[in-house]
């Protein structure tokens, strides 16, 4: 009577209750693990099962069985790689920072078929903020809100249970083994077509979010500096130049490195669209047939440089060693490297080099970018500058995307309707298309009055030789932009364009048989061929010097370097 009498207001009228306040859970940091974990699985690896999907991996019965199996197994060793890195003091930032994180991997895989292998992770850590800036676009937020910011919120709110030492580590520790045994389990399940699936299909593994940044990350931390701390292996010591009588002129080789460029829409390779027409009326040698070493700038361009190249590809090897610029320089070539891009990776280290891309220049240059018509004004004033055989390196911006409508002036537009945005999917494939091509005619136009640049120069023999670091997706199979794994990536990332031009005074001096080498230019080369080629066509005697990777020596007389 009295608990009853305690609910009757002093009129004689019961009041309510009032209801309890709901809170949020408490859990422990094994249960936020779990629960995130099977988010992970859920929300952020449809690319992953969308590939699995289109390689045939989930066919007839059998499949519904080995998504099952990869849906348990993904959870369950993202559960033990939470479990490594959640205390009850690191749970919720380690976990925001995931989700955040997880839902830009998720964009970026989606929308432009990202792979987050360990050169992707080289590639966004050597990203300068003008090309970074291009990517950072509205089209993240739907994603970033929705699978990031949103379950952040939820997750801070979260309260974690406090435990003894002793009783956290044997929970975790028993939690640990449970779900290494299930992730066991669910791969010898369906073991014949998991195994069959990441044996053919290795690259797979750079879907799955967010093992694929996390260890990715963890590599590219663990490994050798890309830059020695130390001085680099000398290469080309004994180098010199032969059979160049004292009093001939100087010669000057400018080597044009272009960027995101690919050989199926080079006009001179036979494209629907006469893409390159101011250097056809140049007519150079035109390669139809080259491979980069790479499918990014940061493989690419060291290998290219490189006496190592691909064939025998080491990228520490590489990274430690002197590149071609030093051998020229040890043979007394003077040689300078003059950058529109976000640097030369190294490749220039000890070498003259000088950046222009972020010039003052109101005709050419924007707030943060340059277009490659000031490399033009830049050689002329180091031909003014500079005397005696030279090679001059000129590292385009050429055809970086996703925003390839910077990469021409208004007036240069051939092709139209173009993609005005760096946002790729709120373009048609012939927008994107069309902006990509009027980018190639500008990269033309620009090599046309490099030419007319030397050409001018009446006091040297001169040549130019052009060639892309890579090459670039459009949309073919729903790829985009660069940067797939060298072994699955297409031949748009890898098949580059590479032309060469001769001065009559170079070609009179080097003995060079134009119509062979335009033979020559007919059957495959690579990146592989430059460091001999440079070499052999300046006249460079190095132990380094490989003949059989001349691209010139078949067309020189038999006494040529």
């Amino acid at each position: 009577m009295n608990a009853i009498a305690s609910r009757v207001t002093a009129g004689g009228r019961p009041h309510a209750m009032p209801r309890p306040r709901w809170q949020w859970p408490v859990l422990g940091s094994e249960q936020l693990a779990l629960v995130a974990s099977l988010y992970f699985a859920a929300a952020c690896n449809t690319t992953f099962f969308g590939a699995v999907i289109q390689r045939g991996g989930l066919h007839g019965a059998q499949g519904w069985w080995t998504a099952v199996a990869l849906f348990v197994a993904i959870a369950a060793l993202h559960f033990l790689l939470l479990c490594v890195l959640f205390t009850r003091w690191t749970a919720k930032p380690v976990l925001v920072a995931l989700l955040l994180t997880s839902a830009l991997a998720v964009h970026f895989m989606r929308d432009y078929t990202v792979y987050f292998d360990t050169d992707m992770i080289r590639n966004i850590l050597h990203t300068d903020p003008d090309e970074a800036g291009e990517l950072v676009n509205a089209g993240l937020l739907p994603s970033l809100l929705l699978l990031g910011v949103l379950p952040s919120m939820l997750a801070v709110r979260v309260r974690l249970r406090r435990r003894t030492w002793r009783r956290a580590a044997w929970i975790r520790a028993l939690s640990m083994a449970l779900a290494l045994g299930v992730a066991s389990l669910a791969i010898l399940s369906s073991f014949q077509s998991v195994s069959s699936l990441m044996r053919n299909h290795r690259e797979l593994r750079h879907l799955v979010t967010p093992g694929n940044y996390l260890v990715s990350a963890l590599r590219v931390a663990t490994e050798h500096p890309s830059r020695p701390k130390g001085p680099r292996e000398p290469v080309g010591l004994q180098a010199r130049v032969v059979g160049r009588p004292a009093g001939t002129r100087p010669r000057v080789l400018v080597l044009v490195v272009g960027e995101t460029l690919r050989a199926q829409n080079w006009g001179l390779n036979g494209y629907a669209r006469d893409t390159t027409p101011a250097l056809r009326r140049i007519d150079p040698v035109n390669f139809t047939d080259v491979t980069a070493c790479g499918s990014n700038t940061d493989v690419s361009l060291p290998c290219m440089f490189s006496d190592v190249g691909r064939a025998n590809y080491d990228k520490q090897r590489i990274q430690s060693r002197e590149s071609l610029l030093d051998v020229l320089d040890h043979a007394g070539v003077a040689t300078r490297w003059i950058d529109n891009q976000s640097g030369c990776k190294h490749v220039c280290d000890g070498i003259a080099h000088l950046s222009v891309s972020h010039a003052q220049d109101p005709v050419l240059c924007s707030g943060d970018r340059c277009l490659d018509g000031i490399l033009v004004d830049a050689l002329s004033r180091t031909l003014d500058e500079t005397a005696g055989d030279r090679v001059i390196v000129l590292h385009m911006l050429g055809n970086h995307g996703p925003a390839y409508f910077n990469r021409y002036p208004h007036d240069a537009r051939a092709y139209l309707p173009e993609c005005r945005s760096a946002e790729l999917a709120h373009c048609s494939r012939e927008e994107i298309v069309n902006a990509y091509d009027n980018a190639v005619r500008y990269t033309d136009s620009v090599l046309a009055r490099l030419v007319a640049t030397l050409q001018a120069d009446a006091g040297v023999d001169s040549a130019l030789v052009y060639v892309s670091d890579h090459g670039e997706s459009l949309g073919e199979d729903g790829v985009y932009l660069h940067g797939l794994p060298y072994a699955i990536a297409p031949d748009t990332q890898v098949r580059v364009p590479m032309v060469m031009w001769f001065s009559p005074g170079m070609q009179a001096s080097r003995g060079l048989d134009l119509q062979c080498l335009r033979e020559v230019a007919r059957r495959p080369a690579s990146h592989d061929n430059l460091f001999s080629s440079v070499l052999g066509l300046m006249q460079v005697q190095a132990p380094e010097y490989r003949p059989g990777l001349d691209l010139f020596r078949p067309c020189l007389p038999a006494t040529g370097a």
